[in-house]
């Protein structure tokens, strides 16, 4: 009787434990469904990120370029300006227009910044993140009103900088610079092959929100050398890294791992060193006949996750 006693008591306490087990796995399978569709790019410690410029030959709404993001498992981005401003209701270009600039001017000073928080709570709920905005209103001939409005449009985003290209006029830099110590949001300058490893001094010297938006690419066609120590010497001031493949000497775009870009070698020191600035995939060499935007970056995410395995 105490044997078949303890045997019950012991069925029942297995009993327990094993529904106890399927609601826990209930409840994991439950989660997973939920976050199932939530993209992830965090490959090891190193972000890896796109942006948005490399669905250029796809039609780019904001809400198709999340689709994109979503499709290509990436979950931070630098947003490119056009789309989330013609989210918000900016002007449409029209060809011949000859004051567009102007009316572009005038529709910033009061453009909605709800409709850039809207673009960031439906990126956010997707599981994306915008770290960066790339909007074409940072340059010499911009208004103040318009350089606020930027800076005031990044930050509804939820992005730690903007980005541009690097101007020859140090007047602008400063003045830029200036601007993003007020909105404490920073501005990475981005740079073709004219970089060099001094490029960046003036810039940075000006202000301590002037940063990097560092394309190694680029960097490798315009000086014929690799990345790497200048990446060690100015890890500090870089907000975001570009990532593509080039031949030296002024060489064309190559699909990844067929260029002089040492990739893989970026992306270990990346990992080995911890740093916390992304690794913005952009998508410029030709695509192959059958392919598109989304099957590409899709590969290059993959080559970054081998090289970070």
């Amino acid at each position: 009787m105490k044997t078949e006693n303890f045997s019950r008591r012991r069925f029942i306490g297995t009993g327990m434990l094993a529904a106890a087990g399927m609601a826990l796995a209930s409840k994991t399978s439950f989660a997973n469904s939920i976050f199932a569709d939530k993209p992830n790019s965090l490959i090891n410690g190193v972000q890896i990120g796109v942006i948005t410029y490399s669905f250029r030959s796809m039609p780019g709404s904001v809400e198709q370029l999340l689709q994109y993001c979503k499709d290509c498992n990436i979950n931070a981005i630098e947003l490119m300006g056009d789309a989330a401003e013609a989210y918000a209701g900016a002007p449409k270009y029209t060809s011949g227009s000859t004051d567009f600039a102007a009316k572009m001017a005038d529709w910033r000073m009061n453009a909605p910044m709800d409709k850039f928080a809207e673009i960031r709570k439906m990126y956010n709920d997707a599981g994306i993140k915008i770290y960066a905005w790339k909007p074409n209103a940072l340059g010499s001939k911009n208004t103040d009103a318009e350089i606020n409005y930027a800076f005031n449009a990044a930050g509804a985003l939820g992005c730690t900088h903007v980005t541009v290209e690097l101007p020859e006029d140090d007047e602008l830099t400063q003045r830029l610079g200036d601007k993003a110590t007020e909105h404490k949001i920073y501005v990475g300058y981005h740079a073709h092959t004219q970089a060099t490893p001094t490029l960046w001094d003036t810039a940075l010297r000006q202000s301590d929100y002037n940063a990097i938006n560092l394309d190694i690419g680029h960097y490798v066609a315009g000086t014929s050398s690799s990345p790497v120590d200048f990446i060690l010497k100015n890890s500090d001031r870089i907000v975001s890294m570009h990532i593509k493949d080039r031949k030296f000497k002024n060489g064309p775009n190559a699909p990844w791992g067929q260029g002089d870009t040492p990739i893989k070698e970026v992306l270990a020191l990346m990992k080995k060193k911890k740093y916390k600035f992304p690794a913005t995939i952009e998508l410029e060499y030709n695509i192959p006949a059958g392919s598109d935007a989304v099957k590409e970056v899709i590969k290059c995410r993959e080559y970054a996750k081998n090289a970070l395995a």
